[in-house]
């Protein structure tokens, strides 16, 4: 992943790579729209301005992005199952999981891109791929840890330290893949698993429970309560982190001994769509490494193709995310979407009351 090529040349050559490779198929495609759910904000805005007009050159067709939270493009899925508004949605893995099982996603077609990602971002066997490769550890206010004279944090115990009380901000488990990322790891620290969360449940009200200020629906209100000197602690991922950082948020990431949880944004060409050919030959295009260079680049996105050619800032984002992967703890996805609507009830039935 040592690619040294200038950062303003990355754009162009993925463009004239795309164009080789798609001048062929451009009769194909002249006109058509391909419609793709994915979440909004920098995501978006990375793909829309240096990922998908080099693939609309190449195959002379528009992509179109339908915004919006991985569960909303879950119900928007499957809603519309017999007759699909979308052609590629992206979700978080264990969402994405869970649209397997509805039969929502066609089978990506073998290509040198896919050949090339990581192991783990083939998803039951290529009905999803992996395009973004990210963690959930912790994160914490460093102006308040500097002011107070607190360590970073080290452990996914240190959200139940006394001295936190008050001041941890956890995501709401129901919605958010943060929150149930913390909470599962923190019941196996409990001595539970994926399939049996008793002793988290049992745990939390006498530990972390009482430092909880807030539980909250996304992330998106940390960033206020980090200035405003509400939130001390709360889980988050790197990637998140270093996007706070560059607006100015005094955060900082920590990696917990016990190891941070894989969350991987993956793509699945959405069955029965009205463009297959089209749609295989964007969800190929979308795991090259040029195209994956490019969202590295403009959106922080870890590339799940280690050919990727990484520059700038990139280098150590990548640096640090493979030495993270060291001890990442994969969910079994299986057990837990099988068993998450009754996590859910039990959780604001005791915990969010």
């Amino acid at each position: 992943m040592q690619g040294t090529t200038p950062t303003s040349h990355l754009l162009r050559l993925a463009l004239s790579a795309t164009l080789a490779a798609g001048l062929a198929g451009q009769a194909l495609a002249d006109g058509k729209t391909l419609y793709v759910g994915m979440n909004g904000g920098t995501m978006e805005k990375a793909y829309t301005d240096y990922v998908f007009p080099a693939f609309e050159k190449a195959y002379g067709a528009k992509v179109v992005v339908v915004p919006g939270t991985s569960a909303d493009i879950l119900a928007k899925a499957q809603a519309n199952k017999d007759r699909p508004q979308m052609h590629l949605m992206f979700l978080d893995d264990g969402i994405m999981y869970r649209a397997i099982g509805m039969g929502l996603c066609e089978k990506q077609r073998p290509s040198q891109a896919l050949s090339e990602i990581y192991p783990a971002a083939h998803l039951k066997g290529d009905l999803a791929t992996g395009v973004s490769l990210g963690l959930t550890g912790l994160a914490y206010n460093k102006k308040m840890f500097a002011d107070k004279g607190w360590a970073a944090p080290t452990s996914w115990m240190d959200l139940a330290d006394p001295k936190y009380k008050g001041k941890v901000v956890f995501q709401s488990m129901p919605s958010s893949s943060f929150g149930l990322h913390g909470f599962l790891m923190f019941n196996r620290i409990q001595g539970g698993n994926d399939r049996n969360v008793e002793p988290g449940f049992k745990a939390w009200p006498t530990t972390v429970g009482p430092n909880v200020l807030e539980y909250i629906p996304s992330s998106a209100k940390i960033a206020e309560m980090v200035q405003t000197g509400e939130a001390a602690i709360f889980p988050l991922t790197p990637t998140t982190v270093a996007a706070m950082k560059l607006k100015g948020v005094p955060v900082e990431y920590a990696q917990p001994k016990e190891g941070a949880v894989v969350l991987m944004t993956a793509q699945c060409v959405i069955a029965h769509n009205s463009e297959p050919e089209l749609t295989q030959k964007l969800a190929e295009f979308l795991l090259s490494p040029l195209a994956q260079a490019n969202v590295l680049q403009f959106g922080a996105q870890i590339p799940t193709n280690p050919k990727a050619p990484v520059v700038g800032d990139g280098i150590e984002q990548v640096r640090q995310i493979n030495a993270y992967m060291k001890n990442a703890v994969t969910l079994d996805w299986d057990a837990v979407n099988e068993q998450r609507p009754a996590w859910n009830a039990r959780w604001n039935r005791t915990i969010e009351r």
